[in-house]
């Protein structure tokens, strides 16, 4: 879709995704700054009670996802999660296209993902136990674990934009052929659909950021039973 304008600055020409992806992210971290200067410990006011649910879900549910500790992924995956909503649900807001709408924003998640994954994993494990792990459980294996790991940080990114811009699309022909009125429980359908997303694009950065962490348990899980059995 072509953009709804282009700001020029400084003889650069910015497109609209851009600019709205960048008052998005100063809007959310304003608010995360004002919430964290607002905490309570008694007389909580509404805000932070919905607040502590929201990050208490966030950390049950990675958690499940890493089996172990998930603070360390909290951040970033939430993160993710949050800006993704926020910006699909800008697709029922009119003249203003949602940033996950224009390739280049979920290109970027996507990558952000890409590089978070292995940021972990050689953290966790080091260099050459992560890299080894390219080549289980067998050498033959090499070049099919680098090619998934290229496919499926192209399918994080195809699958949250063809969902945000199919539904910015079909949102836009209905009312223009219906109307304002007969299209609301469709748009209200899309902003539904851009909340899963989300959630789904989140679920899965926490499975990649697992399996990049998590071999190296099974690995020596399976060292240590001849250990134990010895004992």
């Amino acid at each position: 879709m072509s953009p709804t304008f282009t700001l020029r600055l400084a003889g650069l020409e910015i497109p609209d995704t851009a600019v709205v992806s960048a008052t998005i992210t100063a809007l959310l971290g304003f608010m995360c700054w004002l919430a964290s200067h607002r905490l309570r410990v008694e007389g909580l006011t509404l805000w932070q009670t919905a607040l502590e649910m929201f990050v208490t879900w966030i950390d049950g549910t990675i958690g499940e996802v890493v089996e172990e500790e998930p603070r360390p992924y909290v951040g970033l995956i939430g993160g993710l999660m949050v800006f993704i909503a926020v910006s699909n649900t800008l697709s029922v807001v009119p003249f203003i296209r949602p940033p996950t709408a224009a390739l280049s924003t979920p290109l970027a998640l996507a990558l952000v993902v890409f590089v978070a994954v292995p940021y972990f994993g050689i953290r966790r494990r080091g260099v050459l136990a992560y890299l080894r792990g390219y080549t289980r459980p067998s050498w033959i294996l090499l070049p099919l674990n680098v090619v998934g790991e290229l496919t499926r940080t192209l399918a994080l990114c195809v699958r949250l934009f063809g969902n945000a811009m199919s539904g910015q699309m079909i949102g836009a022909i209905i009312l223009f052929v219906a109307g304002f009125l007969v299209p609301v429980p469709l748009l209200v359908l899309g902003l539904l659909t851009g909340l899963i997303q989300a959630y789904i694009f989140g679920i899965l950065a926490a499975v990649y950021i697992a399996a990049a962490i998590q071999v190296e348990k099974d690995i020596a899980g399976d060292a240590t039973v001849p250990e134990a059995k010895k004992s």
